[in-house]
């Protein structure tokens, strides 16, 4: 099966220097797509950037729980390449605490733990979507986890927030269609230092379970 050419189109990757993001910067890139990978740091999201296939490519910083930096991300990136056509938000954090520890789930790590997993999610789309919508043929991919489905994750507040961005993908799909596509990909357990703790043994053992 051959895949269709991106060349032409502008991606922007929220959470782009991590370990699911960088992998579809290189995908994107490798179709042909301009690729804008953001990151907290300006140094990380410029290594990552040069490890993209040859393009128009950019590094660009941005806070996923501040939703003006979002607004103004959106409005550098349409001015630097006058479009937008894809927004993928990759961006997240977790901690792993186990689910009968009720008390060591903080009201300060929950807020935390929906601004980024959550919220962020949502400003990002609202401040590209305007941009999105121009063309006709928007799409959005929220990178969502398993752990929305099954209630089995790092902790409680993370598997609720990923179940919220399930349903704000069906939400926001029904709302800004036809222009733009909203789509969630739900990952299980992936090779990354994204939860602190997680040994490669627990990685394998999890795989196994869900094979």
């Amino acid at each position: 099966m051959t895949m269709h050419s991106l060349s032409g189109k502008v991606a922007v990757i929220l959470g782009g220097t991590g370990g699911i993001g960088l992998a579809a910067g290189k995908a994107l890139a490798s179709l042909g797509a301009s690729v804008v990978l953001t990151g907290r740091d300006a140094d990380t999201a410029s290594h990552s950037a040069a490890a993209l296939p040859a393009g128009n490519h950019l590094a660009a910083v941005a806070e996923i729980g501040d939703s003006a930096s979002l607004r103004v991300l959106a409005d550098d990136v349409q001015h630097h390449y006058g479009r937008v056509d894809i927004l993928v938000n990759a961006a997240g954090f977790t901690r792993s605490i186990p689910h009968a520890d009720l008390e060591a789930l903080s009201d300060e790590l929950i807020d935390d733990l929906f601004a980024v997993n959550w919220r962020g999610q949502f400003a990002a789309i609202r401040a590209f979507a305007p941009h999105l919508r121009a063309h006709g043929d928007g799409l959005v991919v929220n990178v969502g986890s398993i752990a929305g489905r099954t209630g089995q994750g790092s902790n409680v507040a993370y598997c609720a927030a990923k179940a919220g961005l399930d349903v704000m993908a069906v939400s926001l799909g029904r709302a800004l269609a036809p222009q733009i596509r909203v789509l969630n990909v739900s990952p299980g357990v992936v090779d990354t230092g994204f939860v602190p703790g997680r040994s490669s043994d627990f990685n394998e053992r999890t795989a196994k379970a869900e094979s």
